[in-house]
């Protein structure tokens, strides 16, 4: 079988390398053509577009792009047509694969999509499209299925494949005087810096955490670093101090750190799923963020607190991301032994609500029944 795979961020190159893995497992002959980054290119997919040139965050963001966003939706179908795939499999990323989405109905391919857009916060209108383009949606949070029920689609909870992207193991303890060692860190405690993945994100997100870890003087701060940024331009946010740049250790890195400030998106989650107290950090540029405040219908912005229904971790966004807020929350949870003990416990319910592990393999196994039908 022929399968044509949509990823367009970090997350989605993520799961979707371990969705082409589990294919693989039930399809030997399995061919995949993909948009994705590096992981999906090692797990046996070729590229088509890599997730550097995807990438545009916020209303302004997209704007600005919008000559490149529309040759990239002209190019993909163009793509899609000659590749002649047996299934078409959309991996989050909205904007664009629900408009690729259509053209595959219209051109009757069989169309996937694997981590729903979040029709649940905003632009529920967004259902009618999907009803009509997608043949099957496989979701990843709990509350997902009892939305989309309510619209009379059906669809499968497959549970979260970060479970599985984890390789959690419950009760093993982090070596940190190793981790230390290896990547030459001095003997302190280590809060980890996630500033995010986007160059707009690191350039808003990246400053203020900088700037708090001059209050710590006890804790060494370390960033998270993707290889889709040089040092060079890390260092141009973190000003003068001297805060190491890891690349390639997220997980590591949180599994060592005392505490984290994350960037809300899919980071909240994988942080609290490796069980470590974090503070939501967000900010956006004014204009995006005006016109989100007006279209976004949450209670919260971070998956920790929308999965629980509840503030388990305190997200500062907009103008509260300010150097009073972040040093009170971070001492909240590094002093705070009875506040950290509170959030590691609410962490361990979310894993169960989270389903289990086994997303991959139950999302590639829905994938293959559906293309040899």
């Amino acid at each position: 079988m022929k399968y044509y795979i949509i990823a367009g961020e970090a997350s989605g190159d993520l799961h979707a390398s371990n969705l082409i893995r589990e294919i693989a497992k039930k399809d030997p002959q399995a061919q995949f053509r993909a948009w994705g980054g590096e992981l999906m290119k090692a797990a046996g997919a070729t590229l088509v577009k890599h997730i550097n040139e995807l990438a545009f965050m916020g209303f302004s963001e997209v704007i600005i792009n919008i000559r490149t966003i529309l040759a990239n939706i002209r190019f993909c179908k163009k793509d899609i047509l000659q590749y002649n795939p047996d299934v078409v499999i959309f991996v989050d990323y909205p904007g664009f694969n629900l408009r690729i989405a259509r053209y595959c109905k219209e051109n009757q391919f069989k169309t996937v999509y694997y981590i729903s857009p979040t029709v649940w916060a905003w632009n529920k209108s967004r259902i009618k499209a999907i009803k009509r383009d997608v043949d099957k949606m496989m979701v990843i949070l709990p509350f997902e299925k009892a939305f989309y029920d309510k619209h009379s689609y059906p669809v499968e909870f497959v549970g979260h494949p970060l479970l599985d992207a984890l390789d959690l193991h419950d009760g093993a303890k982090p070596q940190t005087d190793l981790f230390k060692h290896k990547h030459s860190l001095p003997d302190k405690a280590i809060i980890a810096l996630l500033p995010g993945s986007r160059k707009q994100e690191i350039s808003l997100m990246l400053p203020p955490m900088a700037a708090a870890a001059a209050r710590f003087p006890q804790y060494q701060f370390v960033v998270a670093g993707t290889s889709a940024h040089s040092p060079e331009y890390y260092q141009q946010f973190l000003g003068k101090s001297k805060i190491p740049v890891l690349y390639g250790q997220t997980y590591p890195l949180l599994q060592n750190a005392y505490a984290a400030l994350v960037t809300s998106g899919t980071a909240t989650l994988e942080t609290a799923l490796i069980g470590t107290p974090q503070v939501v950090c967000y900010k956006a540029g004014f204009f995006s963020y005006q016109i989100a405040k007006r279209l976004v219908d949450l209670k919260y912005i971070s998956l920790v607190n929308l999965i629980m229904d509840e503030q388990v971790v305190t997200e500062l966004i907009q103008e509260d991301l300010n150097l009073p807020r972040l040093q009170s929350e971070l001492e909240a949870i590094t002093l705070d032994q009875k506040n950290r003990r509170r959030m590691i416990d609410k962490y361990a319910i979310l894993r169960e609500k989270l389903g289990g592990r086994g997303a991959s393999e139950k999302a590639a196994e829905i994938v293959v029944s559906f293309a040899n039908q």
